[in-house]
């Protein structure tokens, strides 16, 4: 299959299809110089989903959102980190009360989307199982909008991973820019945004006076990474190269370490399964699906541009999802 108009085939020539927004993925690799059709196309359906959402908060007098556009790579990456701590309000604590990944990147989403920031984590375009979204193409990408900013995860990646993403896109917000992803704390990308992103990231998940405090010089380098891991919430990669920022690793040893830890590691990615409701509710954002349903359900939008967005057919289904989301008929 390759997802493209059956017109393209009659033409003389490929037509040279830009990429809607700037991409930041690490260069070297061949196959990541040209974004697939999957990850084109969950882009274009987040734009548009992002649009309808963006006329939606002016309909409905919506105010810019403060952050967006707040910092720039000139400033200092701490403060940055603890200005999106205390945006937030998703403090290290409470992160650490989580019994799993999942339950505290369930919670990072919720705070993210209290900002008024569309969090959308799929590892499908739009509800289609059989167009899987390759974690080693992208991680994540973000829509910058001081209106409806939208972050979008690649929900194939393991959650402590997408820890990770969502902290590095919300950090592009900070600076008002799009961007295309594959953030990862082992990386050291040629983009001095992604750079600036990936440190602020990793403060922001692991803030090195909090580590200092934590971690124990007696202790194996196993024992301190699960340990770590598990009271910050993020993967042992991001510990091992937080533990190199603390000076505690030389760059060779982070390098052995890396790679050893890679090998080991047996990351869980998303199963994309379950109950679907949840899923899809996660799929296209709690924000977004309770916006268009109630405005759908008020007789400003219309069912089929509703379902459209949200990518299925059948009105009982909609009618579901409105009961999911606590909306009902007035």
């Amino acid at each position: 299959m390759v997802h493209a108009p059956v017109g393209f085939f009659f033409l003389q020539k490929p037509p040279d299809e830009s990429f809607p927004i700037p991409d930041f993925r690490t260069a070297g690799v061949s196959y990541l110089k040209e974004p697939s059709p999957n990850l084109r196309d969950m882009v274009y359906i987040c734009q548009q989903r992002q649009e309808w959402y963006r006329n939606f908060a002016r309909m409905e007098a919506g105010e810019k959102l403060q952050f967006v556009s707040s910092s720039n790579l000139k400033d200092d990456v701490e403060i940055v980190a603890a200005a999106i701590r205390s945006t937030l309000s998703f403090d290290l604590e409470e992160r650490r009360a989580c019994p799993t990944w999942s339950e505290a990147l369930r919670r990072f989403i919720d705070a993210v989307e209290e900002l008024g920031v569309l969090v959308m984590v799929s590892g499908v375009v739009g509800n289609n199982t059989h167009r899987v979204l390759d974690p080693g193409e992208f991680r994540g990408f973000v829509l910058s909008d001081d209106l409806a900013p939208l972050i979008f995860i690649n929900g194939k990646d393991s959650k402590s991973a997408q820890m990770f993403t969502l902290a590095h896109e919300l950090a592009h917000l900070w600076l008002g820019q799009s961007a295309l992803s594959d953030s990862s704390a082992d990386l050291l990308p040629s983009h001095d945004t992604e750079v600036w992103c990936n440190r602020v990231a990793a403060e922001f998940l692991v803030p090195l006076s909090v580590l200092g405090k934590e971690y124990r010089e007696d202790e194996s380098l196993s024992r301190a990474l699960n340990r770590l891991a598990r009271r910050f919430k993020v993967s042992t990669l991001v510990i091992l190269r937080r533990l190199h920022d603390m000076g505690q690793l030389s760059k060779k040893q982070f390098k052995e370490a890396y790679d050893a830890e890679l090998k080991n590691l047996q990351s869980v990615r998303g199963s994309g399964g379950g109950d679907f409701y949840p899923t899809e509710i996660t799929r296209v954002s709690r924000r977004f699906a309770r916006a268009l349903v109630a405005d759908t359900l008020e007789g400003k939008t219309l069912f089929t541009e509703s379902f459209r967005l949200l990518g299925f057919r059948k009105m009982q289904t909609f009618n579901d999802l409105a009961k999911r989301l606590g909306i009902t008929y007035r």
